[in-house]
């Protein structure tokens, strides 16, 4: 740069040093230290060229990087079916990002501009001297302000990408059909426009309080703005300009209190959450009249453009202050505490009974049934026999538990892994069971540290095998279950299982991209000493072979492998984003979904079905739910996904078109739904009512199946999830059953509800998922003048009884690990039995093999070797002692003839004998029969022995 060049910077610097009061010299050590211009002939070392050189290759990087993500993104959504899906997400994305930042940056600028042109060009300094206005160079003004916007507008950018979903929720919102009880909006206005409007009046805010700023920095620079005699002095100009930006300010200021009047159905001040007594009779009004004051004010602040004075102005603004502060603040409070607190039950009863009515419309809870359950205790033989398919399906085989038992039978090789173990329900034989499966899942992460070569991890190593798949009930002689499906190649018991394609190439452990149809055999399956090699015959994936594409993703994973390996041919393809919860979650992240997807084998092959869950915490008077998933005040499962586990197909589901969140996007994204009708016949029997959305109801139903404001408030009625070992609350299981006053056994969740601070029962809730009547939820409640056992009672009975702690005490002390699976509670006809598995491990070993299976029915608890010895242990501990059991006698069955009491005891022996062999060979009819005449023989007994025979 010549010297002639520098002069204008040099002068501006100057001046702009003298107005920051800065020193031209150096306190003291002389004039050779006076800012200057350079002599003519000497140039500053240039440095600058480098870091800009460096600071220039960091933002191409940066950019190039980003670019790279989209162009092989959308390669990834074509070829999962979804481009449409990407393009709307990317444009509202863009065009919203750059309105929000062409916007801030406009009003900025402009104004900054403005305050230059106009400052005169002479002001008047300290005393009489006269500064001439020194220009800025128009370098400075055409780079230097922009470039001094760059980071502020950035951040504008960012927040307008961020609100890609809230912006097209409130173009595209629908409905919900539920007025709120103080402005009679729709809820669909509290859930898709108000947090739109709410981050709109944000960004007006902040950009405006920027402007402000920025433009009266540039005032006080061109001594617009002066300090002198210990006031600020504007000048008229000045006075004009900051007007109109803090008119502006306080117009959106009154928006803001215009939103907060209607978030005041987000309060928490009140008995419940939504708007209180107080906030509706004394913040409301307080925020109205905010609202008019600060209108006030920004007429004010405009009209002063002419007035050019601040008393008006800054009357309103101490208004405003002065309202918030002691309106705002104190006449709630006074409201509260003198008004409210003294009459709190009848002040709040209205407001009560909002927040219960739309928390259980948000949490589906209106549509509960709740029926009586006597549990009368009167379990015969004749019910165990009539509900033989629920006692089949009684499950003794903890997930936790299985997997390791999986682990140590089924691994085959120590490169597979079972991640999960799902529960689910098959057809076997004609008949619903209940069964417990886990996909083989690959995990190179096990090979040997010498095999874990690029192109074994990604050409070679690229799918799991097969599944192993049991029966919750059946257990082998040695403890262990009994297999339904396993071993590689698969091999099943019936036919219905079998399966022909077991490759899995997408899953909840598949979290690398993998090359496949490359010059280097698959390895498919292990067989003996040698292995069995394949070729992917899929349509997934996206083609790799041209060079652009090759880069392109060599790029993305930081591959020079992949650029230059020669295995990659004409056909070969690369598979990314093989998570299906990571795949799923890239098509669609505005659903929140279930962190335990489940894995179905139907028509010979495998698939992923995951819970999609349509969630906002906007829902006016809604009680908010919270744990480890986030703040939720409303919940649907309206879509249920399906991952092909070969393919890595991908399909949403809609199978809850009411729901007013999934029918607005379904505008938003019309080619990404599918009719939830068109779900596979062979599919659908296995979708399931989702665990985390009857967990977070039955929470909520705990306090909110209490409808009365009266009850509700003095919470007389209050209940918790009943407890188990370790004061833990129980989590949903699934069952078999049929409930009571039905015949048909149906696939169904349930978990039991303890009174507040007591461990007995007070009711238990169910949910269906059987296609018939998927989604009906009823609570049978216990009568309240009758106790009935919580699992943590029944828990502490078995710890209690001295045959079965002893036993427990004796494997402990034999080295052998104890572990007690979770008990669970069975509703049979008006009956509960409890159930609870034991397992034992070897203390070198890693197998868990069931040995114990602990039961309990009203006063009696046994521990038997398998599930049918311990209920004919039941029946004959209620013959030695505990309450009778009633016997219901068999039209047409004549009872046996009576006996001696030896001659009856050795029927009752030949009975039980024959119901364990019975139930041993899986001959269930005959084991009901059994043990009916076992029960007969056991009451004749017992009479027998009364009268001294």
């Amino acid at each position: 740069m010549s010297n002639q060049e520098y002069e204008p910077f040099s002068r501006w610097w100057d001046a702009l040093a003298r107005r920051l009061g800065l020193s031209m010299d150096d306190g003291g050590r002389g004039s050779d230290d006076v800012v200057r211009p350079i002599a003519k002939g000497k140039q500053p070392r240039r440095r600058w060229p480098w870091v800009l050189l460096v600071v220039s290759v960091f933002i191409l990087t940066s950019f190039l990087g980003r670019g790279v993500h989209l162009y092989t993104e959308w390669l990834w959504f074509g070829e999962v079916g979804y481009s449409g899906v990407f393009w709307k997400m990317l444009a509202t994305k863009a065009w919203l990002g750059a309105a929000t930042a062409a916007v801030f940056f406009a009003v900025v600028y402009a104004n900054i501009i403005i305050a230059r042109r106009m400052a005169p060009r002479f002001q008047f300094g300290k005393g009489a001297e006269i500064i001439e206005r020194v220009e800025i160079p128009d370098k400075v003004l055409r780079w230097g302000i922009p470039l001094a916007l760059i980071l502020p507008t950035l951040i504008a950018l960012g927040s307008g990408v961020a609100a890609w979903d809230e912006f097209l929720r409130f173009m595209n919102g629908t409905d919900f059909g539920v007025a709120d009880p103080v402005f009679g909006r729709d809820a669909g206005f509290y859930v898709f426009s108000l947090p739109f409007l709410s981050m709109l009046q944000s960004f007006a805010w902040w950009t405006l309080v920027f402007t402000l700023l920025a433009t009266a920095a540039v005032h006080f620079l061109d001594y617009g703005i002066s300090w002198s005699e210990n006031r600020l002095s504007f000048a008229d100009h000045v006075k004009g300009h900051l007007s109109v930006i803090l008119g502006l300010i306080m117009f959106v200021i009154g928006a803001g209190y215009l939103i907060k009047g209607y978030e005041l159905l987000y309060s928490d001040r009140g008995v419940v959450f939504g708007a209180s007594y107080t906030d509706v009779h004394a913040q409301l009004p307080v925020f109205r009249f905010l609202l008019a004051s600060a209108i006030v004010a920004g007429v004010l602040f405009m009209v002063n453009i002419y007035f050019r004075g601040w008393r008006l102005p800054i009357v309103a603004i101490a208004i405003i202050v002065l309202t918030s502060i002691f309106a705002g603040q104190v006449y709630p409070f006074v409201v509260q505490q003198y008004t409210v607190a003294p009459n709190e039950q009848e002040k709040e009863g209205p407001y009560i009974k909002h927040n219960i009515d739309f928390t259980r419309q948000a949490f589906g809870l209106d549509s509960v049934e709740e029926k009586p359950f006597s549990a009368t205790g009167s379990l015969t033989a004749a019910d165990i026999q009539a509900n033989t398919d629920t006692i089949e399906n009684i499950r003794l085989w903890d997930p936790r538990t299985l997997s390791q038992t999986y682990g140590q039978i089924q691994v085959i090789r120590p490169y597979y892994a079972f991640i999960d173990v799902d529960v689910d329900r098959y057809i076997i034989d004609g008949r619903l069971r209940q069964v417990m499966l886990s996909p083989r899942e690959l995990a190179v992460e096990q090979l040997d540290e010498r095999a874990r070569t690029w192109q074994n991890e990604h050409l070679v190593y690229t799918h799991g095998y097969g599944l192993a798949m049991s029966q919750v009930s059946q257990v082998s002689a040695e403890g262990l279950p009994e297999l339904l499906v396993k071993d590689i190649p698969p091999q099943s018991v019936t036919e219905s299982l079998a399966v022909t394609q077991p490759a899995i190439y997408f899953g909840e452990h598949a979290n690398d991209y993998i090359v496949v149809n490359s010059g280097v055999q698959e390895f498919d399956y292990p067989r003996g000493d040698d292995n069995v090699y394949t070729s992917y015959a899929g349509e997934g994936g996206v083609g790799v072979s041209g060079f652009f594409n090759r880069l392109a993703f060599s790029w993305r994973f930081g591959s020079l492998k992949l650029m230059l390996s020669d295995a990659i041919e004409s056909d070969s393809k690369i598979l990314i984003h093989r998570d299906i919860r990571e795949r799923v979650e890239n098509i669609a992240p505005f659903l929140m979904y279930d962190g335990d997807p489940y894995s179905v084998l139907a028509d010979g092959r495998l698939y992923w079905i995951m819970d999609a869950y349509t969630t906002t915490s906007d829902y006016p008077y809604s009680q908010p739910h919270e744990d480890e998933t986030g703040r939720l005040n409303y919940i649907r499962n309206p879509v249920k996904v399906v991952v092909d586990a070969y393919n890595g197909d991908v399909t949403f589901y809609v199978v809850d078109p009411s729901d007013p969140l999934i029918r607005t996007y379904q505008k938003i994204f019309p080619g990404l739904f599918t009719p939830g009708e068109e779900i596979p016949a062979s599919l659908r029997p296995h979708l399931r009512y989702p665990e985390y959305m009857f967990n977070v109801q039955a929470e909520m139903y705990t306090t909110y199946h209490m409808t009365d404001p009266q009850v509700f408030y003095n919470k007389e009625d209050q209940w918790n999830i009943a407890r188990q070992q370790g004061d833990q609350p129980m989590d949903a299981y699934y069952v078999i059953m049929s409930l009571p006053g039905e015949v048909e056994e149906e696939f169904m969740l349930m978990l039991p509800f303890s009174p507040a601070g007591k461990d007995n029962m007070i009711a238990w809730m169910s949910a269906k998922s059987d296609p018939e009547n998927y989604g009906e939820r009823r609570v049978f409640k216990f009568p309240k003048d009758k106790l009935v056992y919580g699992p943590k009672q029944i828990i502490a009975r078995f710890n209690q009884n001295p045959v079965i702690s002893e036993q427990i005490t004796l494997w402990a002390q034999s080295g052998s690990d104890v572990l007690l699976g979770n008990l669970l509670v069975i509703p049979v006809n008006e009956s509960i039995l409890y159930v609870q598995p034991l397992y034992l491990r070897a203390e070198t070993g890693q197998i868990p093999e069931l040995k114990r299976v602990l039961l309990a029915y009203g006063n009696s608890v046994v521990m038997e070797e398998d599930l049918a010895t311990a209920l004919a242990g039941i029946f004959t501990a209620q013959a030695e002692g505990q309450p009778p059991v009633t016997v219901e006698s068999v039209e047409g069955e004549q009872p046996p003839a009576a006996g001696t009491v030896q001659e009856l005891a050795a029927q009752a022996a030949d009975h039980y004998n024959r119901a364990v062999a019975a139930q041993k060979s899986g001959d269930w009819a005959t084991y009901g029969e059994e043990l009916k005449l076992l029960e007969e023989t056991l009451a004749r007994l017992q009479e027998a022995a009364g009268a001294g025979q």
